[in-house]
């Protein structure tokens, strides 16, 4: 189940002149025994909500005063999320003879026209404060407090993430709730500008349209609906067209030859998940996303990741886990998934996260001759990247899961083809099988079964950055390291980084410098190695110059790497 969580505002949505009908309360009870949580967002005071609303116990949360009060029906638990505004502005309100005036726990409201009044006050005692208007009522809170501010609480408190919220309103308080949510709904009688920025509009009017979204959702869990605005971009085709993944329907195969730029594209991937709020949980082998930002890492190269710390992390809403396994056996890598992988499934059926479940080095994690991977693998499953340079060597029933394959480095139609033939599709036709260039992509999405689509990747913000943490100074596996041998093997200098590669390549002799260059070892190190593909390719093509001498071509090598790192003195 996707959406576990409707939020819906009060008047003018469910209630029609302040009162809800018994068939919308019949509609609310049998999305509650569906298994999904009600959320109630109004402006109106706690006490005023529950005078009018006798029902209020059928939600889980309530949230009233515009977002600045929190309520829990079951225990009658109030938090107030916001200050009040100071006693001289309710008294110069009152001095003005603005009636009638409201006061809550935070909320100070009434009604137009008294908003010129309310603004003068505000500038003349220098208050931060908001003013926001609800078909001409006028609702004064703390900058920052709104609907969407107590519904993010709301659903915090309830372990859900609004990626798995569904919000429903009609009037202009509600815009930012509606913004927040994964899928915005407003009803037929809400205000013009409200229908023109959610996502879809029902035919019914307050109570009528909130039934037909409830019986939707129950009937379809809303998986007919395409929101374009969540979508993920993985680059640029020739067509200048983007080539985006849907997060919440799609499962994806990363597949292609070292140093094609796999680390490069799934860290863009990742990095726009975590700018719109998706929880992502990485499986990461070899510590290649160790230094992710906005990400807890778990493991290192001496210690293994502890499960029950990475099932507390993840009861956290917005907080993403990267599990580095390079403690753990190679051959005790299934096992671990097969420990894990249960229990993020089980937190998926509960809170519908983590909404990306990344496996890299999919080949050892998920092996074709894992037979537990049929156990505890589902048919269906959203959300997933599998990342591998061999996918017929992944396990079929992970393979299965897949429905969008994109193929980078040499023979991308190898690459799809072996897919196909893994997974049971028929390959399309024809395929592309000139290599992709390094920052060049191929998706074939296998629902649609149209031309594979060839693409311009878009590069993560931060991947410089990274490169600079964890590759300048950083600490290197000795399968990652370079080693000065020179021709006849006499040599065995290791630069665990480029620290240590600037500092070595300035000390051996220039046989052995030239040796390395002309073999390309420089390019080939920067990108399998440090995994980055501008730096090899510039390096290439230092590589490529016959008449170059070693001084100057160690001093083009090295400018070339300080352009795109500060190494320490």
């Amino acid at each position: 189940m996707r959406f576990l969580a409707l939020a819906a505002d009060y008047d003018g949505t469910l209630a029609t002149n302040g009162q809800v009908d018994e068939a919308t309360l019949a509609a609310l009870k049998c999305l509650r025994e569906s298994g999904r949580k009600l959320l109630l967002v109004s402006g109106r005071h706690l006490d005023d909500l529950c005078t009018v609303f006798e029902h209020v116990d059928l939600f889980d949360c309530v949230v009233v005063e515009n977002g600045a009060l929190l309520y829990i029906p079951t225990t009658k638990e109030e938090q107030v999320l916001g200050d009040r505004p100071p006693e001289a502005f309710i008294q110069a309100l009152q001095t003005q003879n603005v009636n009638p005036l409201g006061v809550g726990k935070v909320i100070v409201s009434t009604w137009e026209p008294h908003e010129t009044t309310v603004l003068q006050v505000i500038r003349d005692l220098g208050l931060e404060l908001q003013v926001i208007f609800n078909k001409g009522a006028v609702m004064v809170l703390p900058s920052g407090v709104n609907k969407a501010s107590g519904l993010s609480a709301a659903l915090m408190k309830l372990e859900l993430s609004p990626h798995n919220a569904v919000s429903i309103g009609d009037a202009e308080n509600d815009h930012a709730m509606l913004s927040l949510c994964e899928v915005s709904v407003a009803v037929a009688n809400a205000l013009p500008m409200v229908k023109e920025r959610v996502d879809w509009v029902t035919q019914g009017c307050r109570g009528a349209g909130v039934i037909e979204l409830i019986e939707r959702l129950i009937a379809s869990d809303l998986q007919d609906m395409t929101i374009d605005r969540h979508k993920i971009v993985m680059g640029v085709g020739d067509d200048e067209q983007e080539v985006y993944l849907q997060p919440n329907s799609t499962s994806v195969l990363l597949a292609g030859t070292s140093g094609g730029g796999k680390s490069t594209l799934a860290t863009g991937i990742l990095e726009r998940l975590a700018q719109q709020g998706y929880q992502f949980c990485i499986i990461d082998p070899e510590g290649d996303y160790e230094s992710f930002e906005g990400a807890v890492v778990l493991g290192d190269g001496n210690q293994k990741p502890n499960i029950t710390e990475v099932m507390d992390l993840l009861s956290q809403p917005q907080q993403n886990v990267i599990i580095n396994l390079l403690a753990v056996k190679l051959e005790e890598r299934p096992a671990f998934l097969s420990g894990l992988l249960p229990l993020l499934l089980e937190l998926r059926s509960r809170t519908g996260r983590p909404h990306w479940i990344v496996v890299d080095e999919a080949h050892h994690m998920l092996p074709a001759s894992w037979n537990p991977a049929s156990l505890t693998l589902p048919q269906t499953l959203n959300g997933i990247m599998l990342i591998t340079v061999h996918p017929d060597q992944v396990a079929v029933p992970a393979l299965a899961l897949v429905d969008t394959i994109v193929a980078i480095g040499k023979a991308p139609d190898v690459t799809i083809s072996s897919f196909c033939t893994s997974a049971g599709h028929c390959p399309p036709n024809p395929i592309a099988s000139k290599d992709l260039p390094p920052g060049e992509a191929m998706a074939w999405f296998c629902r649609t079964n149209e031309h594979p689509v060839r693409f311009q990747i878009c590069p993560p913000k931060g991947e410089r950055q990274r490169h600079k943490r964890n590759y300048a100074e950083g600490q290197l596996g000795d399968d990652k390291c370079f080693y000065f041998r020179g021709a006849d093997g006499k040599l065995n200098l290791k630069a665990q980084n480029l620290m240590m590669f600037v500092q070595l390549a300035e000390g051996v002799d220039e046989d052995t410098w030239l040796y390395h260059l002309h073999q390309q070892d420089y390019s080939h190190w920067f990108q399998e190695a440090i995994k980055d593909d501008e730096l090899a390719a510039d390096v290439a093509d230092i590589e490529k110059q016959s008449d170059i001498s070693a001084r100057e071509s160690r001093d083009l090598v090295k400018a070339a790497l300080l352009q795109r790192y500060t190494l320490p003195a």
